[in-house]
Order: structure tokens, then C-alpha cells, then sequence
């Protein structure tokens, strides 16, 4: 029996047992260098709500924090105060990037309990945080690099986010569009060569995740560079990790690249659902997003690829949208390019129809798109 047999067979088995039971997506916490200029661009570009706040003004003399909503989706954008801290080091270290992956459920302690008997590195015992609105119980554990999972328990919370935020629609800005984007689908970690299996065995038998989708590098490959995947999901299906490693290939791949740039591992993307993909990315388009493009010859072998689909061709042309066909259904995604000045993190646009899978279809011409962002770039 291979290793990736023995941990889906271990995560099954803690799957049934549901010593973690996840209730959904909470939050993502990003560190960045300056919150409140992020917190423009996040409205202004990708059609976010300011809706919270937390920092001096409100007896926050760590830190200022912007909570941004669209959709079931809650990003916070936190910068330090002072330079003599864990949070400065990390911005430092890897530039504006994902800390905190945090997650609903209803026991916090049970959660930290559970996941640290089972070889979890703990960050936060669980912490009762209150005030007028009622309380939360926060606990964490560390995961691949500098990133963890906080453990949200809100059952007792009436107020708007987490205590210590205070609504912010007076500085939100005015007259901004909802870009039409719904959820998280999935959150991709790239770790270095080897620790791929590592961190899927983390899951598995720290978390109760079971596996999902495996690719090696015959699946992800390109004339040039390789990498590894294997998906990892909790137990309603709700949470989907990939965790992808670099592979043996002629030039440096993109987890190469961005291992190099963020200086360790990390959070490569955040997918995000939408209902309607050609409005939302014509829509971030517009408002200065940039996507990476494929070559026009992609559009004339999709239809015998993947049979009759509803949307018009020309459409998904004119953007760049990609299309895949399972069992189930078929998906449209599109990649965008670095949001920042490393290239390491960017969004995936996702819409499902029906398809339980990942693109696997689309990683070819996908992998070749990136590579001329790279060339580009110098980090080929």
C-alpha cells in the first residue's frame, strides 16, 4: 500500500469519528504593510465591503485591522503599530500575505483539544474575548510556514465581527459595486520539495481531512517545469486544501518562484466562487485586475474537449476564462496575476457547474501562461 493510500485510508477513518468538525470558512487574515491603503484596494479593485474596524481609535494599540466582506467571504487586512513584533517580522519576511486561515466551529477548546493531542503546534490556548455584544472563544495551531489556523466559536457573540471591531461603513467608500463573488471555494499552500506528504499526513491525521485529488508530475508538467498536488478536504467537503510541492524540471517552476519570494511556504491563492463569471471578471477587469491569458488556439479544440457548455464562447474568449469537464459537471476558472509586487499571491475566479474537480484539463495551457509572466518576470 502506497503512502497517499495509508493517509486516505487514516483520514477516512478520522473523518468518521468527527473529532473536528468544522462549521465553514470564518475568515482570512492577511498581514500586509499598510492596512488601511489595502483596504482601498480591495474595495475599489475587487468590490469588497469595509465593515469593520479595529485600531487605536477603538483601544487597539497593537495593531489596525479593516474587515472587508463580499458575499460569504471576510478578508482582514492587519498592519502593526510598532516594528518590535512577530507581525513586523512577518511582513518583512514574506511581504503582504495570508497568517491566519481561520475557521468556525462550535467548540474552540474541543478543536485545540483535539487537533494538539494529535501532534498540532499550538499558537493560542483557548481565549475568551468579550465585551457589550457577548464573547468568543479563539484557540489556534500552527500549520505550514508562518501560517495557522485560528478555531472561531461565536455562539455567544451578537456584534458585528469579533470584539474589538467597531462598524466602518462611514470610511468604506461610497458607491463601490459588488463584483458578484460569493465564497471560498479552496485555498492553495505551496511547501517546499518533499514536504508535500508531510503536510497531507498533517491533515489527515491532525484534522480529520481526507484526500481528495492526487496530481503528480506527469499530470502537472510543462516542457519546462513540474509540480505536485494533492487536495485535501474536511469532512462535509466545505474546506479544500491543495497543498502543492515543486518537481524535478528543466527551469524554475512557479512553486520555485514563489518559495524564493516569500521566503518559506505559504498561501499561493485564494479561489473564490462567483454565480456568474463572465460578468465578474469583465467587471474586476475594468476595475484594473489583470488575468493571465492563454493563447486564442485554447478556444478552438474547448468544445470537442468538453462538449456543449452554456455560456458563448466568444465570451470566455474575449477574457481568457478556462473551462474543464468531470463526471459531475463542468467549472470555469480564471487566474489573476500577483496582486503585489512579489509574485507571490493571487486569486482564482471559479464558477461550478455541477464539477467536484480542479481544472485538471486546463493545467497545461494554464502552467504555460505563468511560465511567460515568469520569463517576463526573469525567474524562469
Amino acid at each position: 500500500m502506497d503512502t497517499s493510500e495509508t493517509i486516505s485510508r487514516t483520514a477516512a477513518k478520522g473523518s468518521s469519528e468527527d473529532f473536528l468538525p468544522l462549521k465553514n470558512w470564518d475568515h482570512i487574515e492577511f498581514y500586509v504593510g499598510n492596512a488601511k491603503q489595502s483596504a482601498f484596494y480591495y474595495q475599489y479593485a475587487m468590490g469588497f465591503k469595509l465593515t469593520g474596524y479595529s485600531g487605536l481609535e477603538t483601544g487597539n494599540r497593537e495593531r489596525a485591522s479593516f474587515l472587508l466582506e463580499q458575499g460569504k467571504i471576510r478578508f482582514v487586512l492587519s498592519t502593526p503599530y510598532h516594528p518590535d513584533n512577530f507581525m513586523s517580522d512577518h511582513i518583512k519576511q514574506h511581504g503582504d500575505g495570508v497568517r491566519d486561515i481561520a475557521l468556525e466551529v462550535d467548540s474552540a477548546e474541543s478543536a485545540f483539544i483535539e487537533t494538539v493531542k494529535r501532534g498540532a503546534e499550538p499558537v493560542m490556548k483557548p481565549t475568551r474575548i468579550e465585551d457589550d455584544n457577548g464573547y468568543i472563544i479563539r484557540s489556534a495551531i500552527k500549520t505550514y510556514g508562518d501560517t495557522i489556523h485560528s478555531f472561531i466559536e461565536r455562539n455567544n457573540y451578537k456584534g458585528l465581527f469579533l470584539p474589538g471591531f467597531v462598524d466602518a461603513s462611514a470610511k468604506a467608500i461610497k458607491g463601490i459595486k459588488d463584483a458578484g463573488l460569493r465564497s471560498i471555494d479552496h485555498m492553495v499552500g505551496n511547501v517546499e520539495l518533499g514536504k508535500m506528504n508531510h503536510w497531507v499526513k498533517f491533515y489527515a491525521e491532525t484534522m480529520g481531512f481526507s484526500q481528495l485529488l492526487s496530481f503528480d508530475d506527469k499530470d502537472i508538467s510543462t516542457e519546462y517545469t513540474a509540480l505536485m498536488s494533492k487536495v485535501m478536504q474536511s469532512g462535509t467537503g466545505k474546506i479544500k486544501f491543495p497543498i502543492n510541492e515543486p518537481a524535478a524540471g528543466k527551469k524554475k517552476s512557479q512553486i520555485d518562484e514563489y518559495l524564493e519570494f516569500y521566503h518559506g511556504p505559504g498561501v499561493q491563492h485564494i479561489a473564490m466562487n462567483t454565480t456568474n463569471i463572465v460578468e465578474t471578471v469583465s467587471e474586476l477587469k475594468s476595475r484594473g485586475i489583470e488575468f493571465l491569458r492563454v493563447p486564442t488556439t485554447y478556444y478552438e479544440e474547448l468544445e470537442s474537449r468538453v462538449g456543449k457548455i452554456d455560456e458563448p464562447m466568444e465570451e470566455l474568449a474575449k477574457h481568457g476564462i478556462l473551462v474543464d469537464r468531470d463526471d459531475d459537471g463542468y467549472l470555469l476558472q480564471l487566474f489573476s496575476k500577483p496582486i503585489e509586487d512579489r509574485p507571490t499571491v493571487f486569486f482564482e475566479i471559479i464558477q461550478r457547474k455541477g464539477a467536484k474537480s480542479f481544472g485538471k484539463g486546463n493545467f497545461k495551457a494554464l502552467f504555460e501562461a505563468i511560465e511567460r509572466e515568469q520569463a517576463v518576470r526573469g525567474t524562469l
